[in-house]
């Protein structure tokens, strides 16, 4: 293994994405499973929340570098 990939994406970053994530499926989830549309479709926007987050705090240098 290379030395530059000795965090394995654990970074603020990659936690906040990924929980945020996390809990849109399972809001996302809870909509589908009891027929309520604009539940579904909160779960939804909250994945995008998540990936808008990860992007940014890794902007801010709280994500894992880039080699090279």
């Amino acid at each position: 293994m290379s030395a530059e990939h000795d965090n394995h994406g654990s970074t603020p970053a990659a936690w906040a994405a990924v929980t945020i994530i996390m809990v849109a499926f399972l809001v996302g989830a809870i909509g589908v499973g009891f027929a309520v549309p604009w539940l579904f479709w909160v779960g939804v926007g909250l994945v995008v929340v998540g990936v808008f987050v990860g992007k940014v705090m890794q902007m801010m240098g709280m994500g894992a570098d880039r080699p090279g």
